[in-house]
């Protein structure tokens, strides 16, 4: 355990965030692996497997839920060096892990097709699609207790073990992509069925190693039998922290949907694009991403050990570090975009999409690292209320005026991407707001508290 209520906050900070941040760019390279050697398979298959991709968002938001509250509660347990506690509170979430699992499972086997089916008008893109999905459901399954593990080690303070276990399973699937894919050796080339398959096999892989780092190495919190009886009180209090922060990501999958179904009349080749670029764009966000993670156990322990001086200095720490990442990212982009798609794909179409996707998406690049700095703080203090309206305020702009331009007899694809700057800009400065306003009703409530006592 590492207690964080103590040192500086900046390096505390940039020392969780980087082995974070290493961790998630490897994470990511897995997804962009399969990308590189499903591009070879032809536009249809890039599109079925970049829709059925979309469904990650709904497993993202699912395993927020689970990831975001274990990492509240254990932290604030650490700050009041409740171990007990924390232990608990981990043995619970593994048994919720589980149930989650088996439930996204189930589902995706029973309804993957009508999803894919309603976001693609191209039947080719849409069998690639069911395909790579079917194989890919147990692993999304597994990321359920991938990320029980890991988020009680962050909670605690210690991120270098799930950092090493997401690199071997970047390497492992960067090894079997080609064989299961391309057909690379004695094996034949299995496509996006290939695609799916590698990806569960790391995520199986991966899962065994954290399983054995908590029996061998890990003291603070293990795993305990014992503790797996339900507390469906504890659960209730788990699902008040992270459903909200589940529907924040659900709320990306509703994004990513949507425009999917916007731009669906340009074709199976400008959904290719918007894939390519959206992939892209979510390996850029890492660095950032990175610190709102490393944000929200230092905000928890300090909450729980009552230093909220410290907890405001972190909040504005990370905004700062996050503002400072993405303004270079933004000068990097608006450079030369076409780089980076070009790196997946040789269709004019495609590239072109892709590259200005990128190129107008990045205007609100460091409006995005606010937004993911203030949900890093909201996690913290175990309310994520604000982070969810923050982005139905995002979904509520976007909506409607993405439709009104859709139905306009000009409607152009870069429109979509006009009225997404718009709205990201716009929650933004919501979040700003709520966090100068959850600091002044909850640290001014815990304050005076503390003064009565």
């Amino acid at each position: 355990m590492k207690d964080l209520t103590q040192g500086s906050i900046t390096k505390n900070i940039i020392a969780m965030a980087v082995p974070i941040a290493a961790g998630m760019i490897f994470q990511t390279l897995y997804l962009l692996v399969d990308l590189y050697f499903v591009s070879a398979l032809g536009e249809q298959s890039m599109a079925g497997v970049g829709t059925a991709g979309t469904l990650l968002f709904m497993i993202m938001a699912l395993t927020q839920v689970l990831g975001v509250s274990t990492v509240a509660l254990i932290s604030q347990a650490v700050g009041k060096k409740e171990q007990e506690e924390a232990n608990f509170v981990f043995n619970q979430s593994i048994v919720i892990s589980f149930l989650a699992g088996l439930i996204v499972l189930l589902g995706g086997y029973m309804f993957a097709a009508a999803y894919i089916s309603s976001i693609t008008q191209d039947n080719q893109a849409l069998n690639e699609g069911v395909i790579f999905l079917h194989w890919f459901l147990p692993g999304m399954a597994l990321q359920f207790p991938m990320v029980a593990m890991a988020s009680a080690l962050r909670a605690t303070g210690i991120v270098q073990p799930a950092m090493f276990v997401q690199v071997f399973t970047v390497v492992l699937n960067t090894i079997l992509a080609p064989i299961l894919i391309a057909g690379w050796g004695p094996g034949p080339a299995l496509g996006v069925l290939g695609a799916g398959l590698a990806s569960t096999i790391s995520i199986i892989a991966g899962v065994g190693l954290l399983v054995l780092y908590f029996f061998k190495l890990e003291k603070y919190v293990a795993f305990n039998i014992a503790q797996w009886r339900p507390d469906l009180k504890l659960w209730w209090k788990m699902l008040d922290i992270g459903l909200p922060a589940g529907g924040e990501m659900l709320l990306m999958f509703v994004y990513f949907s949507a425009v999917y179904w916007l731009i669906q009349d340009f074709g199976a080749t400008a959904q290719a694009g918007f894939s390519i670029g959206g992939r892209v764009m979510q390996s850029i966000f890492l660095p950032t991403m990175a610190i709102a993670f490393a944000v929200g156990p230092i905000v928890g322990q300090n909450f729980g050990a009552g230093d909220y001086a410290r907890v405001k200095q972190t909040c504005y720490q990370g905004m700062l570090l996050c503002s400072g990442v993405m303004a270079v990212t933004t000068l990097l982009i608006q450079w030369q975009p076409e780089v980076l798609i070009a790196f997946f794909t040789n269709d004019a179409e495609a590239l072109a999409v892709g590259a200005v996707f990128l190129q107008l998406i990045s205007l609100n690049f460091v409006a995005q690292g606010i937004v993911f700095t203030a949900s890093g703080v909201f996690q913290g203090l175990g309310n994520t209320r604000p982070a969810l309206l923050s982005s139905l305020v995002r979904i509520g702009v976007f909506v409607p005026l993405a439709l009104l331009v859709r139905y306009q007899p000009d409607f152009a694809i870069n429109q979509v991407w006009y009225v997404s700057i718009l709205s990201v800009t716009i929650q933004a400065v919501t979040s700003f707001v709520l966090v100068r306003r959850e600091f002044k009703l909850k640290l001014a409530d815990e304050e005076s508290v503390v003064v009565d006592t």
